[in-house]
């Protein structure tokens, strides 16, 4: 009966250790778990070990009274040693169980073995040698009801331990039944029958209740797993192993709670991997993924003691660093980055890897841990900005211009709707009539707070938003509506941001708005910068061949300044070449200026298209570019970028003079503004 209970206790052991395994763990402790588990249940309830002593012995003590042979005397006495030795063991395990520090160990479970199959056997030669040794009728029954009821008790409470369980049924009702079949009656001897049966029923009942409360502990250690596994995924990364935001967050804001140090009490390091998307989208996310293994390694072996490290998300790691002063931040982070030097070697593929720190020093840098985290992300953002692979410490001028930027994200997303945008137009004057040629639409924006806001700042700042291509629709149709108001000859310029050329609805757009105004196609000129080109896309192209097939005008703006290339010039048949104000303001000193300004008038004639002379503000500068050729000048000279009335009376004044110079054929009339 012991093997087959010791098999079936394996057996579910064995289900038990196969689930572990599917979580991840090591078996062999959760085994010892379960057997603990198990080893304590039986010290679990030393009032009733103690109810089935002393009943044994009271029993054993009327047997000696009613029958004083000396084989029931010497057992009753073992059977009165015995009992006394297991309670006292029993109740000292338990207080030690309540108290916390008893150790379920193997001597434990071998001790309350032994004892359990000594009482039991002492328990069944009780009753044999009563049935056998005494002829009185009351000591059998006494002798016959504690075995049964004994029996019959065990097999629940000692069920956790199966073997010793069946072993004190065997141990008690075997020797019973012999002693019933040697007495020779009938009733004896069917008593004895049932009595064998009563074994085998009691054996699987032992059985089952094991099973059950061997799956109670599977299914509560199974929780208890389950529990600390989902608490350490709540808590680390599962990739690098290390902490993740979340614990990171709990850390830093228990360090703030605790910690009230006036000068230096934390130190946060925000480091970021440089161009790790970049890595991803060539090599893939298997590398990727065992670079950032990587990185946390070597952030391990540099950091060690001084800090603790957590992956805040994506390539961002933040270190922090309890009292640690700035002037060491500054030492850790020049460590880390010139750690990063090294080339992480990554299967195939080796890998030259920098990475961008931003730190922030508390209480100096902020005084509460959203503060600092918010610092620390800012300068993070500045190293980054400042052409990456550096370490950069916080300053309070980069929260003034987060503040700045923040206003102006926040504006542009009503400045369409609340009419903040506005439109000014500067002329274009054509050199051989005097006569305004065109117009250059210029986008202007007068935040409520800061003010007036340059296109050179906001525009950037639109393209991020995803805003500029709202912004690019209204800011055509608000030209073309002013343009359609012009005389026929007279072109509207309205400048196209290289993001916008990336949406395939801009030809749509344009169309659109031309029906809309009624405006010609070849009165819009769109003017594009050299940036363009950097995105070799086949949308980009084949968007600027859609503009051309439409009919509009296209200008090459800031010309030279850029990424020149003559090969552009030659792809896209542009209609106008603007070369940039920087060459104008040098022309009268500098040679080399000179000499750029009429190559590019020499070959803008060659290939028959329109020049203009951006930032015409003196009249030698406007010499200069009639000696070069250009068919077209623009600049303070003639007039600053105005609204639409005036510029519509401009134009309608007709042809500009500049002082005594008279234009070919037109009488002197200085319309300066």
């Amino acid at each position: 009966m012991r093997s087959a209970g010791w098999e079936a206790e394996t057996r579910n052991l064995h289900v038990l250790t196969t689930l572990l395994q599917r979580l991840g763990l090591h078996p062999s402790g959760q085994d010892a778990d379960v057997r603990r588990s198990l080893v304590e249940s039986l010290y679990a309830s030393p009032a009733s070990l103690t109810i089935g002593a002393v009943t044994g012995v009271a029993v054993g003590l009327v047997n000696c009274t009613l029958s004083p042979s000396g084989p029931v005397r010497i057992v009753v006495a073992l059977l009165c040693l015995v009992a006394t030795l297991r309670v006292v063991s029993a109740i000292f395990f338990h207080r030690q169980l309540v108290r916390g520090t008893a150790v379920a160990s193997r001597s434990w479970e071998v001790a309350y073995e032994l004892g359990a199959w000594c009482y039991s056997g002492l328990l069944g030669l009780m009753a044999f040698v009563t049935l056998t040794g005494s002829p009185n009728p009351v000591t059998h029954m006494l002798s016959v009801s504690m075995a049964t009821g004994y029996a019959g008790g065990i097999s629940g409470r000692n069920a956790g331990r199966v073997q010793i369980a069946i072993g004190q049924v065997c141990l008690t009702l075997l020797p019973t039944a012999l002693g019933l079949w040697l007495q020779g009656s009938t009733g004896y001897r069917v008593l004895a029958v049932a009595m064998i049966m009563m074994v085998l029923g009691l054996a699987e009942i032992s059985s089952t209740i094991h099973r059950i409360v061997l799956q109670a502990l599977i299914g509560k250690r199974e929780k208890s797993l389950l529990a600390e596994k989902f608490k350490r995924l709540a808590r680390f990364d599962s990739l690098t192993g290390l902490e993740n935001r979340m614990a990171m967050q709990m850390r830093l804001r228990e360090i703030f709670e605790h910690n009230h140090k006036r000068n230096d009490a934390v130190t946060i390091l925000w480091m970021d991997i440089d161009r790790f998307k970049e890595i991803n989208d060539s090599l893939g996310h298997i590398i990727g993924d065992q670079l950032l293994r990587n990185v946390a390694e070597r952030l391990n072996e540099v950091v060690q003691d001084r800090g603790r490290i957590a992956r805040f998300g994506g390539d961002e790691f933040v270190i922090i660093c309890p009292d640690m002063d700035r002037l060491t931040a500054a030492g850790l982070a020049q460590e880390i980055i010139s750690y990063f030097s090294h080339a992480f070697d990554l299967g195939d593929n080796q890998l030259q890897v920098t990475a961008s720190i931003g730190y922030a020093v508390a209480p100096q840098d902020g005084r509460d841990m959203d503060e600092l985290m918010q610092h620390a992300d800012l300068a993070l953002y500045e190293a980054k900005r400042g052409g990456r692979n550096r370490a950069t410490s916080f300053n309070w001028s980069f929260k003034e211009r987060f503040n700045r930027l923040h206003e102006i994200e926040t504006g542009l997303r009503r400045a369409l709707d609340c009419g903040e945008l506005k439109l000014l137009f500067q002329p274009i004057i054509d050199l051989e009539s005097g006569r305004i040629s065109a117009c250059e639409a210029l986008l202007r924006w007068d935040h409520p707070i800061l003010g007036p806001v340059p296109p050179s700042e906001f525009i950037p700042i639109a393209e991020g938003m995803g805003m500029i291509e709202s912004i690019t629709a209204w800011v055509l149709r608000q030209a073309c509506l002013a343009a359609a108001s012009w005389p026929d000859d007279v072109r509207i310029a309205v400048n196209i941001s290289p993001a916008s050329l990336k949406s395939a609805e801009l030809p749509a757009n344009i169309i659109a708005v031309l029906l809309e105004t009624g405006l010609p196609a070849r009165r819009l000129e769109l003017e594009v910068t050299e940036s363009i080109f950097l995105d070799d896309s086949g949308q980009t192209n084949a968007i600027l061949r859609d503009l051309q097939r439409i009919g509009l005008r296209l200008a090459l703006d800031d010309f030279g300044t850029g990424y020149s290339s003559l090969a552009y010039l030659r792809s896209y048949r542009f209609d106008t070449l603007k070369i940039d104000q920087s060459f104008m303001a040098g022309v009268s000193a500098n040679a080399e200026d000179r000499a750029i300004v009429r190559a590019i008038g020499s070959l803008a004639r060659e290939l028959a298209m329109d020049t203009v002379a951006e930032g015409i503000e003196t009249a030698d500068q406007l010499h200069h570019a009639q000696e070069a050729g250009f068919t077209d000048v623009q600049g303070y000279l003639f007039s600053r970028p105005i609204p639409l009335d005036k510029i519509t009376g401009l134009i309608a004044a007709g042809p500009l003079q500049l002082g005594e110079h008279q234009w070919p054929g037109r009488p002197v009339r200085s319309r300066i503004v």
